[in-house]
């Protein structure tokens, strides 16, 4: 059966994610919605008309977890048209400010859990299938007061290059979307509602329309998109000026 697999599923991004799918890939026959939340993807399940649906409440940085996923895979043996990583989150705030655990649980869900997924799924990919891997803008620089989530996807933005090349044999792309700000779940939970000057003055990037042309781009077997033209001029930038320079007007 041709499935799509959606990490970060039960909202924001994934949720859109999930919307746009259906509405743009009628290959896909049946959706696998994953994260932590049960209730929150039994209401995203609810909102697919016409597709088959499966969710898998997994905390993905518990590898010990990963076995349910591995089980599925192999009792299943789904033709994985689509797979999208998209669970991950950030926090604002002072390096030395911020709890450990914190820095950790960043760094394991977008950059391990990421890793660790795409390569349990990968087996059940083949030509023509596409991977779909949410990066941001902040992996464009170096950006001060999110060090690590920027970071991770400064990570997330290299893998993703590395893979596409990898598996362009295979004839399996890999798109990475490097959105700006959203107002998704994300900003209150990496704390930066009403305490960063800079993401207070930057447009917001409509959630729906991200998710919609993301699918479309990597349908074109984009290698990656970012969406409004500020956030495009920002990769340019980021990328002909040293980083010592950018990182003075990047701080959140």
């Amino acid at each position: 059966m041709k499935t799509a697999i959606i990490t970060g599923a039960s909202s924001g991004l994934g949720v859109e994610l999930l919307r746009a799918a259906a509405k743009l890939c009628p290959e896909i026959e049946e959706f696998w919605l994953l994260a932590r939340r049960e209730d929150r993807l039994a209401a995203a399940a609810s909102q697919v008309e016409g597709k088959k649906t499966f969710i898998l409440p997994i905390d993905l940085t518990d590898y010990g977890q990963y076995e349910a996923l591995r089980s599925a895979l192999e009792e299943k043996k789904p033709d994985v048209v689509w797979l999208f990583n998209n669970a991950g989150f950030g926090k604002l705030g002072d390096y030395g400010e911020i709890d450990p655990r914190d820095h950790y649980d960043i760094a394991n869900l977008n950059c391990a859990a990421l890793s660790a997924v795409t390569g349990t799924v990968l087996p059940y990919m083949h030509a023509g299938a596409h991977i779909v891997n949410v990066c941001s803008i902040a992996a464009f620089a170096p950006t001060p007061r999110m060090t690590v989530y920027c970071s991770t996807k400064a990570f997330v933005y290299s893998f993703s290059k590395a893979l596409r090349a990898e598996l362009r044999k295979h004839k399996i792309g890999v798109t990475a979307v490097c959105p700006g700000p959203m107002d998704t779940e994300f900003l209150p939970v990496a704390g930066i509602v009403g305490n960063s000057k800079m993401f207070n003055t930057l447009p917001r990037c409509n959630v729906t329309e991200v998710a919609e042309k993301t699918v479309k781009a990597a349908c074109r077997n984009r290698g990656i998109y970012t969406n409004k033209l500020i956030y495009k001029l920002y990769r340019v930038i980021a990328k002909l000026l040293p980083h010592g320079l950018v990182v003075r007007f990047s701080e959140c």
